[in-house]
Order: C-alpha cells, then structure tokens, then sequence
C-alpha cells in the first residue's frame, strides 16, 4: 500500500482487520474542529486498499466542509468496509466494524452510505453508541435518502434563480443520472414542480420502479447519454466521479447540482466547466440533506425530530445561493467559495470538549 502525502493532514485514520469474520476497513477523520467526525459506512468492492483510501479520504475532508456548511456541529469522517456487500456483509462482519469505530471513542460517528442500510446500524448500534441511520423504531431518522433529495431540489430551486432569475423548476428539464434512493426521490420532486425528466441508471429495476409511479419520464440509454442531451440541468445523483474531462468539455447542459458525492474526477474540472459557461454547485453542499437528518438523529439522543431536519435540509438552497452571490462578487468559482465559507466555519470554531457517548 501506498500512503498518500496528504494523509499527514488527517487526526486520524484507523485501519482495522478481523479475519475471522473477513473485516477490512478504513476509517479516516479529517477534523473534529467543530465536533465528533460524522459520515456513512460505504461498503464497496473497491480493486485494491490504495483505491478504498484514496477515496475514504476524499469523502471524509469533503465531510468536513459538508458539515460546515450546513451549520452542524460535527467535523468530517466517514468509513469504508472493502467487499462486495451482496457476498460479503454478515453480522458477525458489522458486528466487528461496530467495535472497531467504538475503539475511537467518539471522534468518528457513523451512519449508512453507499452499500449500507438502515437495518446495518440498527445492528452497528448495539456494540457501538455512536451509530445514527437507524431505524424509527431505535429512535433513528431511518432512509436518509429523503433529506438529501430535499436538499437537492432546493439547491436545483437556487440554481434556476441564479441562472434564469426565478426559482421555479417548471419547465425546465433536468437530466439525472440515478434512479435510486435520492435519485428517484428528486425525479418526483421535479416533476412535482412542473418540471420534466430524463433519465439513466445502470439498473434497469430501479428504472421500472420509478416509471411505474411516474411513467412521463424520459429514460436515456445510458448516463453518457445525459452528457449531450438538450437539458437545463445534470444531476449526478449515483457514485462519484461523475465528471471526467471528457464529459466536462462536452457538456451542453448549463449546470451541474446533483446529490452523489465527489463528482469531480479532478478538483481543477471545475475550471473546465467554468470557462465553457457550465456552473458547478459544490457537491458537498447541495447533497447535504442526509447528513442533516443523522446529525438531528445524534443530538436528539435517541429521538429524531423530521421537522426542523426537513427545514434545514430546505435552507441548503439559500445557503448555495449565498455561495454562488459570493463566487459572483468574488469572481472565482462556486467551488472556491463554498470551500472558503467552511474553512472560515472551522476557523472560527471555539476548543471542543472530549466526546461522550449520546444519550439514549
């Protein structure tokens, strides 16, 4: 394994391995200026340990801005468990993961992502305190998939008033790429207003799914499809790496806000995209709304009020039009001046105290 020069930045990053059970994970926490490190559980098949921590620490320093951004008093983690979770996942396996983050004592807490559900933290919970994405019925905000897609369609809603000077998405047509849990969930937000859809998933099932409840939506062939389609807006809302230099110099869509997580193959296509005219709304802004959720799962203490989550999870749109004002005045990009706004949070943040498990 090759360790990256920039894992030197990290507080920590905890490799843990139970063969017994065939546990290999990677848990990386980027800051914990503002509080415990919170961030999902991604249980991926990746091709080697060098891929699973080049990417654990690409979405934990994201974490970090995504959390500031969005006013929580968390700094930035997140975890992968390397396998493929169809095989792989058993609950002795969670089980051994579950101690593994509670050997950290509250520096990271963990929720579900790409690969883990609901029912794994309920499971994670019960040998590991800090554990949000649990079911209702353990006092948790249950599919966090709903809060992001609200944010989504509210940072959808500020880029159409940035752009065409109204907020509305009627009439406008939005491409997205995914149909799953946040993907489709928009899918009907957009059409809610008035606007159209097409779109593309590797899934074919999850496709059926969504045009049984909405059959008007256009699907294309595939998500390159989506890249040359006449839409207003892209929204990657399946993995990351959505935006190669190749889709980023063919793009005809005017605007890229999605929910998936680092869309950006490199961090300088945002200036590819910006000299073609295309505005990029930061993903760890706009997809902001899950974490929302399991940050009011973990300061309720066991009891999850939707309420004020579903309004903060709506605030993002104001929050990313404040960003894109800020770029404007600036004259850099949304990107730039996202990061700048977390990183003036995090400045700012007073000493924390040591971390204690949550009540409940």
């Amino acid at each position: 394994m090759t360790l990256p020069a920039a894992i030197s930045s990290y507080e920590q990053v905890l490799f843990g391995h139970d063969g017994s059970v065939g546990l290999r994970a990677i848990v990386a926490v980027h800051s914990t200026a503002l509080g415990p490190a919170l961030g999902g559980t991604r249980f991926v098949a990746y091709a080697d340990e060098d891929a699973a921590l080049r990417d654990v620490l690409d979405l934990a320093r994201a974490m970090t801005y995504k959390n500031a951004l969005a006013g929580l008093p968390h700094g930035g983690g997140k975890a992968v468990v390397i396998g493929d979770p169809q095989r792989d996942k058993t609950p002795e396996l969670l089980l051994a993961y579950g101690r593994l983050v509670a050997s950290m004592g509250g520096a990271y807490v963990t929720a579900a992502d790409v690969g883990t559900y609901v029912a794994d933290m309920d499971l994670i919970g019960t040998v590991n305190p800090w554990t949000t994405g649990r079911s209702p019925e353990h006092g948790g905000c249950g599919d966090s998939g709903d809060l992001t897609s609200v944010g989504v369609q509210h940072s959808l809603r500020a880029v159409a008033e940035h752009l065409w000077g109204t907020p509305s998405l009627a009439g406008r047509r939005v491409a997205i790429a995914g149909a799953g849990k946040v993907g489709g969930r928009l899918a009907g937000h957009v059409l809610a207003e008035g606007g159209r859809v097409v779109v593309a998933d590797v899934n074919p099932d999850a496709i059926a799914r969504l045009r049984a409840t909405h059959p008007e939506i256009e699907v294309a062939a595939s998500a390159d499809e989506l890249v040359e389609a006449d839409v207003d807006i892209l929204s990657p809302c399946a993995l990351g790496g959505a935006i190669t230099r190749d889709v980023a110099e063919r793009l005809t869509a005017r605007a890229v806000c999605g929910g998936a997580n680092n869309q950006l193959v490199e961090h300088d296509l945002v200036d590819v995209l910006a000299a073609r005219g295309v505005l990029y709304a930061p993903d760890f802004l706009v997809n902001a709304g899950g974490v929302i959720a399991v940050g009011a799962e973990y300061a309720g203490h066991g009891s999850y009020a939707d309420a004020p989550a579903r309004e903060r999870a709506r605030a993002i749109g104001a929050t990313l039009l404040d960003v894109l004002r800020r770029a404007d005045a600036a004259g850099t990009t949304p990107l730039v001046a996202a990061e700048r706004l977390a990183e003036e949070r995090i400045a700012a943040a007073p000493p924390r105290p040591s971390f204690t498990p949550p009540a409940g």
